[in-house]
């Protein structure tokens, strides 16, 4: 498409109250429990319910990237709770294995995504427990507790896949560990790919 051509295309504003209610709700569900559990659970529904409608996500952050996939910022708690972030794949794209460190939710906005979940012995050798993968409108869960280590591919190999994530931290801040096979880990903090956030809070347009 030519430069005049895109210009000449209709553009609808995103949604972004949707993203605003669902940051609002998650610091409701925060101040109302610690519980890991009962965060997951209730989270897991709110989650569910921004993904079931795709018009929110401005697409300064659904752009894939050729080289490598992307995690954008979409929000930061002020005291650093959790995170909202959209990761961005290109086709055939995948992380390396790597843990988390603290609870997440995933949820599937377009597209798909394969994961390989990994469980670490006593010993540090890492053992394959299998994979799934995730689609459309599905939603996923990690944590030190119920599982936190896994390597996540795009699972299409023609279009990128976008899938939305929430952490019960500033993420991009956190030190983690990726592993060689063998479970040898190596330190890391991830960062962001955007040097700017969605504006969540100008109520002065409808959206």
């Amino acid at each position: 498409m030519s430069a005049l051509a895109a210009l000449d295309r209709p553009v609808t504003a995103p949604n972004t109250s949707r993203l605003r209610g669902f940051v609002t709700a998650f610091a409701d569900l925060l101040a109302a429990t610690r519980d890991e559990q009962a965060i997951l659970e209730s989270g897991r529904a709110l989650l569910s319910r921004l993904i079931a409608t795709d018009d929110w996500l401005p697409e300064e952050f659904a752009q894939p990237n050729p080289d490598r996939y992307q995690q954008y910022l979409l929000h930061c708690d002020s005291r650093e709770r959790f995170s909202v972030v959209s990761f961005v794949w290109g086709p055939g794209q995948s992380t390396p294995i790597h843990d988390h460190s603290v609870w997440g939710l995933i949820g599937m906005l377009r597209g798909v995504e394969k994961v390989e979940s990994f469980r670490r012995l006593p010993s540090g050798v890492l053992v394959d427990e299998g994979e799934a993968l995730l689609h459309e409108g599905e939603v996923d869960a990690v944590s030190p507790r119920i599982g936190d280590i896994h390597r996540v591919t795009n699972g299409l190999t023609d279009r990128p896949s976008i899938s939305i994530h929430v952490y019960g931290a500033n993420i991009g801040a956190v030190e983690r560990a990726t592993y060689a096979l063998d479970g040898t880990p190596k330190t890391f903090i991830s960062g962001y790919a955007n040097s700017v956030i969605p504006n969540l809070w100008d109520r002065s347009k409808t959206a």
